[in-house]
């Protein structure tokens, strides 16, 4: 497979990494018990503490993001977990908790649409001793949908002995997350989304009533034992060996993050989104055939565009891919049941409008014929 330039990875994870990011990870390797971890790691708060918009300590765990998945499931409900879906990451909610034992029921909407608050209230009134704990993607990468978890957020805490663990593996850095003024009892993310890290560490933030539920629960696991986490972030160390060297591009990366302005970085992702939206309107008019986005208008992701093609049996997602590819561009095809129906835009983590439109220029002609 032909090597892509930088500037040309436009996929929705894992995203294109600065070659500087990359750099700092030759960094040379120090022992993860002792006081150069914990001076690595005592630098990385700060920034990591304004990323999540928290004055909580952010754990860092050597898995994907599924694995902090998996803790919210096993360290935050005691009776059952409803789980909102609206793709397939935030069915992986549910999946894992079929897989932990513990149980679980669905509260779903068609793939394109977002969970909504009123929905949410409806359910946990009916039931109010049934749930203990709420989940959530934020920015639904199959789909492109970002779900208003702010407003969600105040549906679950009417509720009193019900948390909600959020998932913002692809709004990170790319969309306002606020876990604190939010009151968000769990937080997690994945580093190779709009991040711009490659994969291999994830981040999370637990609230002081989700540390207090994992208490009441004997069997949380090992591995994502939350507990753990607290204990060893009060140490600024982390409970298993982790990827010191992906630390050392984290800490790259959130000082360049802080050089740009996180509220500048939600700014280029949102004008990033509202071009590639309007491409796809553009499209349409030029071609006059059906293309459109997937996520309802309302509702749309600031870092992944699902674009719907008008006619897949002419032109399906994984020919749209093949054909880009030839011209030195990475997107992805729809996910799952949409795989052939649509394609993914990724433009998140490092990428500028400029390099954006270039990608879209591509795409144009691609789709056009």
């Amino acid at each position: 497979m032909t090597k892509l330039e930088y500037g040309r990875f436009f996929l929705p994870g894992p995203t294109e990494v600065e070659p500087a990011t990359l750099a700092a990870m030759t960094e040379p390797v120090i022992g993860h018990r002792g006081e150069e971890i914990r001076e690595l790691i005592g630098r990385l708060q700060p920034g990591l503490g304004s990323l999540f918009g928290t004055e909580r300590p952010v754990y860092i765990s050597t898995s994907s993001a599924t694995g902090m998945m998996e803790a919210a499931i096993t360290n935050l409900s005691r009776k059952r977990v409803l789980c909102l879906v609206c793709g397939a990451f935030s069915q992986r909610f549910y999946d894992i908790a079929a897989g932990c034992g513990r149980p679980a029921d669905r509260l779903a909407v068609e793939w394109g649409e977002a969970n909504l608050p009123e929905e949410v209230r409806e359910v946990l009134a009916a039931q109010p001793d049934r749930y203990d704990l709420v989940t959530v993607v934020h920015s639904e990468t199959s789909t492109g949908v970002l779900n208003p978890i702010r407003e969600i957020a105040r549906i679950v805490h009417e509720f009193e002995d019900v948390l909600l663990a959020v998932d913002t593996v692809s709004s990170m850095a790319g969309a306002p997350v606020r876990t604190d003024e939010w009151e968000l009892d769990f937080v997690l993310t994945g580093a190779q989304k709009a991040l711009a890290l490659p994969p291999g560490i994830s981040l999370a933030a637990a609230s002081e009533a989700a540390l207090s539920r994992a208490r009441e629960i004997e069997h949380r696991g090992f591995y994502f034992d939350l507990l753990k986490f607290e204990k060893h972030a009060a140490n600024r160390m982390t409970p298993t060996t982790p990827a010191v060297s992906i630390l050392f591009a984290l800490l790259h990366q959130l000082r360049r993050i802080c050089d740009e302005g996180l509220e500048e970085r939600w700014a280029r992702h949102q004008a990033m989104a509202d071009r590639t939206h309007a491409w796809v309107e553009e499209l349409a008019a030029s071609t006059g055939r059906s293309f459109g986005v997937v996520a309802a208008a309302e509702y749309r992701s600031p870092t992944v565009t699902g674009v719907r093609l008008p006619d897949p049996s002419v032109l399906d997602g994984p020919e749209v891919v093949r054909r880009v590819r030839e011209r030195g561009y990475a997107v992805a095809t729809g996910y799952g049941k949409l795989k052939k129906e649509s394609i993914r835009i990724g433009h998140m983590g490092d990428h500028t409008l400029d390099q954006l439109e270039d990608l879209l220029a591509e795409l144009t002609e691609v789709m056009s014929t």
